[in-house]
């Protein structure tokens, strides 16, 4: 996977970042795959339980091409060093059209002849992606939230969509093996709604949304896309069917969570 010079090997000598301009907590490196150590960091990770406020100590990492994300540690899963990161059979995003990615997974997972339908389209502009992102990881990180145990974490990365897939990331592994063709999808809807990649844990992957659709119609073809994208939101998931998916997890919600079995 074509990827920009990674910046982290520096933090091995200086762990604050200061060289890098910036001030971090406590943390550590990782490396760890599920084949063996990595050639060179993955990732960063901070050691204490994220609080609100901590995204925004991380911001200036991105001037040095490394996105903040928060990691989800808890659920009986760990950190990453435990999560079984392969980023060996990691492709490129850029190689991979979402539109295509999005109608095979439809047609392997929809019922038997009932056409893909189509990926919506674009929704009027919404708030700054950048802003939205750090609202919801401090929402994320309030008391009480959904994230079991919140770390604060750096990944080398040209955009958000591509962290799943610059890192290896396995948590849909039994949906798709290859996490590039989920960042693909998520270069789309970082195109198309102003997704950020917010958090991340072992099997489950949530974005923040800055310009999520706002009639009723256009959230139900946006369901559609994300059934194909991850099945088990729907088929697991507290609502039945597509309509009320749309109703109650796409339309005008500025957050969409998925998760794998």
């Amino acid at each position: 996977m074509a990827t920009l010079p990674n910046p982290l090997p520096a933090l091995a000598a200086d762990p604050g970042g200061r060289a890098l301009g910036l001030r971090l907590p406590a943390g550590a490196l990782v490396g760890t795959t599920a084949a063996g150590p990595w050639h060179e960091p993955l990732l960063w990770c901070a050691r204490e339980r994220a609080r609100p406020g901590d995204r925004e100590l991380l911001e200036p990492a991105r001037r040095r091409g490394l996105l903040p994300v928060v990691l989800d540690a808890g659920g009986g899963h760990g950190g990453p060093d435990r999560w079984e990161l392969a980023p060996a059979d990691v492709s490129y995003p850029g190689d991979h059209d979402a539109e295509e990615v999005l109608a095979e997974y439809w047609q392997e997972h929809a019922a038997d002849g009932v056409p893909w339908p189509g990926a919506d389209t674009a929704p009027p502009a919404g708030r700054d992606p950048d802003a939205v992102a750090a609202e919801v990881a401090d929402a994320l990180l309030e008391d009480g939230g959904p994230l079991k145990d919140p770390r604060t974490a750096l990944v080398p990365a040209r955009r958000s969509a591509d962290i799943p897939a610059a890192i290896g990331w396995t948590g849909a592994v039994h949906h798709e093996a290859d996490p590039a063709r989920l960042s693909a999808v998520l270069r789309d809807w970082e195109d198309r709604f102003g997704i950020r990649v917010a958090a991340l844990g072992f099997d489950h992957l949530l974005v923040s949304v800055a310009a999520p659709p706002v009639t009723p119609a256009d959230a139900e073809a946006v369901a559609a896309e994300h059934f194909a994208f991850c099945p088990d939101n729907v088929r697991h998931g507290a609502d039945p069917d597509l309509r009320s998916y749309a109703e109650h997890q796409v339309l005008g919600r500025q957050t969409w969570h998925f998760w794998w079995d």
